[in-house]
């Protein structure tokens, strides 16, 4: 429910941009801002949202044409063998490299490239970690660089690491989400909606706001199922890749919570995450540097964060235009006993509440590339919606 009202503040951000920062953001009214102008995603977002729910309540009223009916029931139903499953993720990837392996070679780089990276690139230190906040110029890119470095060294190109990381992403999407659903096509359904993704395809490549550190922290929630004990392990190299992970610790401890794996391995890997936890607090000690600096919380910065999802993804008219009514459908499942539901669901809160808070007690800015953790747990949550489980 706590996400399904969050999100609401955000499609009524969506809808009227000026309404939060006007009434409660000490939005200066000098210029005559109108209050109530609609956003450029208001009637998209709304008239999509009633066809979907007005389908759904028909749905469920038995309403619809049975070949309407039939056709939802078939997608709700439908699988793949694995074979099938293998040779569409090796097609999918196959288009992916061929439509983007270009841009290694375009000689293109990010705006900020050249202030914000290419002297890490040049002048990285292994013994010195040094920065304060939660982007540190070290501590929080300290992997991010070395990698950035290898790519250089191995493959003379800064970007053909980053683009492997991107792939595996995709992979990874499509193996967590099965992993959840017990469904193969629901994986691949998941991996596709990733794919398309504009703010994906817009950091794909790039080294300066790569996709490592979601790489590393969907990988820490599908070792919790699969290999725990290296769980809490794979969630501190995502630390070293940016920082900004440590704030995804309550959504990982959620996830651990109601995850289905047996309750003694719930509490053994809740005791590493508590030792991995311990150290980070001690390195940061030792190295001088602190990962909240100076709390001071900003009510306009606060109001302003709910405005950041729907201007930061809005080359993902998918995500923008489903978000509503995927929560609705999870909210739903999760009051059916589907744990997993709750799961997807509190990692989206993570992301919605993510985008006010962080701004508002920090000096963090809400940029795009902040928003492809978003992208991936809306493409496992409609791949819950798909579940076996859900099915049977």
């Amino acid at each position: 429910m706590t996400t399904l009202v969050v999100l609401m503040i955000h499609i009524i951000s969506a809808v009227f941009p000026n309404l939060l920062l006007a009434s409660l953001g000490d939005f200066d009214d000098h210029m005559n801002v109108n209050t109530f102008e609609t956003g450029i995603w208001a009637y998209p977002l709304l008239i999509t949202n009633f066809i979907i729910f007005g389908l759904t309540i028909f749905y469920l009223k038995k309403r619809l044409p049975r070949f309407l009916s039939n056709l939802i029931k078939f997608i709700f139903n439908f699988e793949v063998s694995s074979k099938i499953a293998f040779l569409v993720i090796v097609i999918l990837i196959g288009m992916y490299i061929v439509f983007s392996v270009g841009e290694l070679f375009d000689g293109k780089f990010q705006a900020d490239y050249y202030e914000r990276m290419k002297g890490n690139l040049e002048n990285f230190s292994f013994t010195e970690i040094e920065g304060e906040g939660l982007n540190a110029p070290s501590f929080g890119s300290y992997l991010h660089i070395m990698l950035g470095i290898i790519s250089i060294e191995v493959f003379g190109n800064v970007k053909v690491i980053p683009f492997i990381a991107s792939i595996a992403l995709l992979v990874l999407t499509y193996f967590t989400t099965v992993k959840i659903t017990s469904k193969r096509f629901a994986g691949l359904v998941a991996m596709v909606i990733v794919l398309q993704s504009g703010v994906f395809l817009m950091y794909d490549t790039g080294i300066t706001y790569p996709n490592f550190w979601i790489l590393f922290y969907l990988l820490s929630l599908y070792l919790i199922y699969t290999k725990w004990p290296i769980s809490p392990i794979v969630f501190s190299v995502s630390i070293l890749t940016k920082a900004l992970t440590v704030a995804f610790l309550p959504m990982t401890l959620f996830f651990i919570f109601r995850a289905e794996i047996v309750k003694q391995k719930k509490i053994r890997v809740l005791i590493l995450y508590g030792i991995i936890i311990m150290l980070i607090i001690v390195i940061l000690n030792f190295s001088n540097t602190s990962l909240t600096g100076e709390l001071q919380f900003s009510s306009h910065d606060f109001w302003a964060g709910f405005n950041a999802i729907h201007t930061s993804l809005r080359l993902d008219g998918l995500v923008l235009l489903f978000m509503l009514p995927l929560v609705v459908g999870l909210f739903l499942i999760s009051n059916h006993g589907f744990k997993q539901a709750d799961s997807i669901m509190f990692l989206i809160l993570g992301m919605l509440l993510s985008a006010s808070l962080l701004p508002a007690f920090s000096d963090i800015i809400n940029v795009p590339y902040r928003f492809v953790p978003l992208v991936v747990f809306f493409a496992m949550g409609v791949g819950v919606l798909l579940s076996k489980k859900v099915t049977e």
